[in-house]
């Protein structure tokens, strides 16, 4: 039996007035944010999912719900934090976590190297670790209408210890 798993997730959400917009943890600048009962962060739910996903676990709604009053409009790094003690608790060790990110605007790369640091953080492993790349979708469906932002996420695991 093989101690490595792979997990993959995605996720996306609109863009809305009146809301502010954060990827990787970070506040960053710009018009719209992201509408969702937490802060949205759909990078960071892309990585829980890919977490969760990679050791047998069920997704961040489980986890998570929206329909939990304690989750309304909150930090999505909490839930990040507790996908990785869940990982943890089960033997598990992330190796690394790869990103994409789909947006036509804002420009992202100013905030790469904060959401690296930040979320390698979290994550418990080196910034090198952690591929976090962002682009466009060439005006194509909502994302490329600059509708929403979309993320997709993929890990890789190592059980470290047996159950």
């Amino acid at each position: 039996m093989s101690n490595f798993r792979i997990g993959f997730g995605y996720d996306i959400h609109p863009l809305v007035e009146g809301r502010t917009l954060v990827l990787g943890g970070i506040n960053i600048p710009y018009s719209k944010g992201l509408e969702g009962h937490s802060d949205a962060d759909c990078l960071i739910h892309a990585i829980v999912d890919s977490l969760l996903g990679a050791a047998g676990l069920r997704d961040i709604g489980y986890y998570f719900p929206d329909t939990d009053p304690a989750n309304k409009d909150k930090a999505s790094h909490f839930f990040l934090e507790g996908a990785v003690r869940e990982i943890n608790q089960r033997g598990f060790k992330i190796i690394n976590v790869d990103t994409t990110i789909i947006a036509e605007a804002p420009k992202l790369n100013p905030y790469m190297n904060q959401m690296r640091e930040l979320l390698s953080r979290i994550l418990k492993i080196e910034p090198e670790f952690l591929g976090i790349k962002a682009t466009t979708n060439e005006k194509m469906d909502a994302t490329g209408e600059g509708r929403a932002i979309a993320a997709y996420a993929v890990c890789l695991l190592e059980r470290i210890t047996l159950l």
